[in-house]
């Protein structure tokens, strides 16, 4: 999945595969194929990245928001990584939920 600047990501921690039934759930979600989705998760690369405050903002930041809450049901550790300016940082889900919300208000 590509890397943009500006942009928030979900990477799956401690998983290489996911059922099928998953899978199809974060398909829905993130718009990915199930083949791009395991790919992904066995490279240890985002499932998910959202540039934000660009044209499609509007549609990704929900994606965003929802690829989290599941990976939150479903009991999956991950991490979520700002890139702004160049630099790539981890951030708790508060922060991501927190700069989500700045957008929103």
């Amino acid at each position: 999945m590509t890397s943009f600047d500006n942009s928030l990501s979900v990477t799956l921690s401690g998983v290489s595969d996911l059922p099928a039934d998953a899978l199809k759930a974060l398909y829905r979600v993130t718009g990915r194929s199930t083949v791009e989705l395991r790919e992904a998760i066995r490279a240890g690369e985002p499932v998910y990245a959202a540039s934000l405050f660009g044209r499609d903002h509007i549609q990704v930041a929900p994606r965003l928001e929802r690829t989290v809450s599941l990976l939150e049901q479903w009991g999956l550790a991950f991490s979520i990584h700002e890139n702004a300016d160049g630099e790539r940082d981890e951030i708790p889900v508060e922060t991501m939920r927190e700069i989500l919300g700045a957008d929103a208000g």
